[in-house]
């Protein structure tokens, strides 16, 4: 057969010619690297021919070209005169009109991309001026299958850093904007909004801030296409990781209420889903009080599948409240929570981080000495107050507290007949009413002799008494009157909504749960009145000195809501409360309220916390109630489970109590699939908690899960060693008898569930000591080693041999022994025949890994190793000449001449090179690095 001189040949012109007729279509190319002429046609030069069927009037052979011309570039590249004929012939094959072609063409490009910048030096102009331009050509090709492949391409090329910032400046984004414009083709548009919002990841912000945001902006309130806001929603988070907090905060975060608010409810659902990212980005301050309501109002959401998106988020937005000073975590770049370490916040705690227990903004401090990545969180909403910051931990106000008249004023001209769901009031709009006069020591002004939550708790403690005399003189200025007119127009609010919910909470229980805050708001305010009148008592001392906050009302704010939901919106925002009362005397409402209530207050304030927005955690914990599977889904109970530990991490092991019932709901419930993923989780909640309330609340719940069904045991199974290391060794040694019952399974047959077993028994080992290793652990790996599948058996002797190392390593050689001679009796005389080649590789592990030593290595196992040579079973005899061959005799133990038990290795070596059996001779004969070699190739060939 003469040698096919083209790269590709036509099926049906050619390769007849050749004798090729089993040739298949299926076939992509046939390659040479020689260029013949083709017997019986015309002698033309090797690029000659190449264009003849690069512009053949046969399909097939134009896609085949198209699809060789990395191979083609390959061979062409040390001509310059053969690789600019190549790039012509490709520039043709671009504007070919069959679409296939240019499908194939367009797939050729990243590789060909990536092998020139390798190749040329000259890649930047010849990627300029003869990819690029196809690749944006085909971003408006009327196929639609060539215009998904460029785009495809576009992000690829992207990716690589293979576009230059003048050409993405030039060429990708004005076609981009072109397509996008409002007077575009529908149908362009969707996909050129996708490309932009997927590609902002991998530009400069510089570069999405000035050329992309407008438009994205712009896309966002697109009236015309759903599907274009739709895109715009799904890569919200994107866009605003993209171009950083200071442009999202100024031009994203008004778009995205504007999303949130919109008809459609798939739009409501995308941007519930991407809420955390979104989050992420913003500043406390912005998450505390503009995010959070908004929120809740998604959760509030008419429409069952936007609630239950929802509420998948839920968990993972509360995780962005992470504060490292006050939870002991961080958040990493990509948005995972990582634990700090004790001595990370020994060695960065100072006075102007968060040191107090109750509040961040108490501690007098300047907002710009806030580290950018340990973003501090604003005041606390204490019970059934919602979203209330204070004003000092956010970098973006000028102000830093307004007076209580101003603020007054603030708060009526932020009434919802002034909210509208098209534009977000600036945050000056979101200042907060202070009770107190200017010199209470809550607020930012106050001096540096006052009260300092810091000074206070340092070790040793000073001495306060003067400083308490001067706070109460202080709490006793406060003007109290002032407090009357936002405690009548709250009082007036929430009632107003109040009455309008009635007639729907028999059938919501999202709006249960609001009347039942709102219940409690009101309460609170009305008996803000009556403790007004009151005198400090002693207790009222007490109360100061305590860095607990407690729950507060009187002074409300009122964010913007959609028209539609305006009401329900400024119903749930008027349970936001000020910390700050709790400086003036607000302990004595809660005494009241004790009084007139005392069973739901108990209740209510052991969900306290201020960490998060109080309505956060309320919906969080409602995800337990059997209702929400009804008016929800059914798996919201799962999410809340898998969300469990970051929110935990959030609040920290001092809001533990905020989460305890709820932990304790889940772990009960009658999924299993819930209780399967607290399951795989435990031993990072046992890591967030620490050991005391690990042994009080997680021990209890683990030895549940011992006896569960086996989908949930293997969760605990799987981390059992990272779990029984957290426990004081006391409780530890309770599960040593506890271990044996994993060996039974529900299903004999999930053979898996006993190789995790022994893997985890070999991490065990070194919490028990030798003696607790011997009575329980050793009996159970030696079970294991029997089991009927192989792959259990082979991790049980790796179990073994650790054991045996244990013993030795502590100096327990009668232990050690011991075990050796159970070894022997159990698998040396083992009647069949896997338990003898067993006893070859515990021999063999024991040498190589030096778990005893050498002395009694030879003494106790290798008078019973060397007699398998006479075994009757060739598979142990294979396994022996492996043992002594490529492990025995590479020992210095064993090379040395005076040996004397180097003579009988070498006896049985001998005799194994001359056994009857092929497999055991090879191995025997041959050498260490050659039997290395072997056994690599036997497994390639395996796997």
């Amino acid at each position: 057969m003469a040698e096919i001189p083209l790269y590709f040949v036509d099926l049906r012109d050619d390769l007849d010619d050749y004798g090729l007729e089993d040739y298949s279509p299926d076939c992509n190319s046939m390659r040479v690297t020689t260029f013949l002429n083709i017997p019986g046609q015309d002698n033309l030069p090797p690029l000659t021919h190449l264009e003849k069927y690069a512009f053949s009037d046969n399909i097939f052979n134009r896609q085949i070209i198209a699809r060789g011309l990395l191979s083609i570039f390959q061979d062409f590249s040390h001509s310059e005169e053969g690789f600019f004929t190549v790039m012509e012939v490709m520039l043709r094959l671009s504007e070919d009109a069959e679409p296939t072609v240019r499908m194939e063409l367009m797939e050729q490009i990243p590789p060909i991309a990536t092998f020139l910048r390798e190749n040329r030096s000259n890649f930047p102009v010849v990627f300029s001026e003869y990819l690029l331009p196809i690749v944006v050509t085909y971003l408006t090709d009327p196929n639609i299958q060539v215009r998904k492949s460029s785009q495809e391409v576009l992000l690829i090329l992207l990716e690589q850093n293979l576009v230059f910032q003048h050409d993405i400046e030039n060429k990708v984004c004005p076609i981009l904007l072109d397509l996008s414009a409002p007077d575009s083709d529908d149908e362009y548009k969707v996909e050129a909004v996708s490309v932009i919002c997927k590609m902002a990841s991998m530009l400069s912000k510089s570069t999405v801030e000035r050329l992309l945001l407008p438009r994205f902006c712009e896309l966002c309130g697109d009236g015309k296409l759903f599907q274009v806001r739709k895109v715009c929603a799904t890569y919200f988070g994107d866009i605003c990781h993209a171009v950083g907090q200071e442009a999202a905060e100024k031009f994203l975060i008004p778009k995205f209420f504007e999303l949130c608010s919109d008809n459609v409810w798939g739009m409501r659902k995308a941007c519930a889903e991407c809420f955390m990212a979104v989050s992420y980005t913003a500043s406390p301050e912005i998450r505390r009080v503009q995010l959070s309501p908004l929120f809740i109002r998604l959760i509030s959401d008419p429409c069952r599948w936007v609630r239950q998106a929802a509420f998948q988020s839920l968990g993972p937005f509360i995780s962005t409240f992470a504060n490292p000073s006050r939870a002991g975590l961080y958040i990493q770049e990509d948005g995972t929570l990582s634990i700090r370490s004790p001595a990370h916040d020994l060695a960065s705690s100072s006075p102007t981080q968060d040191s107090c227990g109750a509040t961040s903004s108490a501690c007098s401090r300047k907002p710009g000495a806030i580290e950018p990545d340990l973003p501090m969180e604003g005041m606390s909403a204490e019970a059934s107050d919602f979203l209330h910051a204070s004003s000092s931990s956010n970098g973006l106000m000028e102000s830093q507290m307004e007076d209580s008249t101003s603020a007054r004023d603030e708060l009526t001209r932020l009434s919802p007949e002034a909210s509208t769901s098209s534009k977000l009031p600036d945050t000056d709009d979101f200042s907060i009413s202070n009770h107190c006069g200017p010199d209470s020591w809550a607020c930012p002004g106050s001096s540096e002799n006052v009260f300092n939550n810091f000074l206070y708790w340092q070790i040793p403690l000073p001495d306060i008494s003067q400083d308490l005399e001067l706070l109460l003189s202080k709490e006793e200025g406060c003007s109290q009157p002032k407090t009357v007119p936002n405690s009548c127009v709250a009082n007036t609010e929430i009632q107003k909504v109040l009455n309008s919910l009635q007639e729907h909470m028999l059938h919501d229980p999202d709006v249960q749960v609001q009347v039942q805050v709102l219940s409690a708001a009101l309460r609170a305010a009305q008996l803000d009145s009556v403790n007004e009148s009151e005198s400090k008592s002693a207790e009222d001392l007490n109360a100061v000195s305590v860095s607990h906050p407690s729950s507060a009302s009187g002074n409300q704010i009122i964010l913007p809501a959609s028209s539609s939901e305006n009401e329900l919106s400024v119903g749930r925002i008027l349970q936001s409360t000020d910390p700050d009362e709790h400086r003036c005397g607000a302990r004595g409402h809660l005494q009241t309220e004790q009084r007139h209530d005392l069973t739901p207050f108990e209740d209510t304030k052991s969900k306290l916390q201020d960490i998060i927005p109080q309505p956060l955690l309320d919906q969080y914990v409602s995800m337990t109630d059997p209702a929400r599977a009804q008016t929800v889904h059914t798996d919201i109970a799962k999410h809340c489970a898998y969300s469990l530990p970051g929110v935990a991490l959030t609040l920290g092991r001092q809001n533990w109590h905020c989460l305890k019932d709820t932990y304790e709901t889940l772990a009960s419930d009658v999924q299993w699939k819930v209780r399967r993923t607290l399951a795989f989780s435990i031993h990072e909640l046992a890591v967030i908690l620490g050991d005391q309330l690990t042994t009080a609340d997680l021990v209890p719940v683990f030895n549940r899960f011992l006896k569960d069904l086996d989908e949930v045991r293997i969760g605990v199974l799987k981390h059992l060693y990272d779990f029984l290391k957290l426990l004081h060794a006391d409780k530890r040694r309770e599960y040593l008898y506890q271990l044996q019952e994993f060996i039974v399974t529900d299903n004999s047959r999930n053979w898996r569930f006993r190789y995790e077993l022994a893997e985890q028994l070999i991490l065990i080992l070194e919490l028990y000591n030798s003696n607790d290793v011997y009575d329980y652990l050793m009996h159970i790996a030696l079970k294991l080693c029997a089991d009927k599948v192989s792959e259990v058996r082979w991790i049980s002797l790796k179990l073994v041999v650790a054991i045996l190392q244990k013993f030795y390593s502590n100096n327990e050689s009668a232990l050690g022994l011991n075990f050796i001679n159970e070894l022997i009796i159990q698998f040396r005389h083992c009647p069949k025949w896997v338990g003898r080649q067993a006893f070859a590789f515990i021999c063999q592990s024991v040498v190589s890994e030096e778990c005893i030593p050498v002395d009694q290595f030879v003494k106790h196992l290798l008078p019973s190793l060397l007699s398998l040579a006479s075994d009757p079973v060739p598979n142990v005899r294979v396994l022996l000449a492996k043992a002594l061959r490529q492990t025995l005799l590479k020992k210095a133990y064993f090379r040395n001449a005076g040996n004397p038990h180097l003579e009988v290795v070498e006896e049985t070596v001998l005799a194994l090179q001359s056994d009857r059996d092929q497999d055991v001779s090879f191995f025997a004969t041959l050498e260490p690095k050659q039997l290395n070699i072997t056994d690599t190739a036997v497994l390639g060939k395996q796997n």
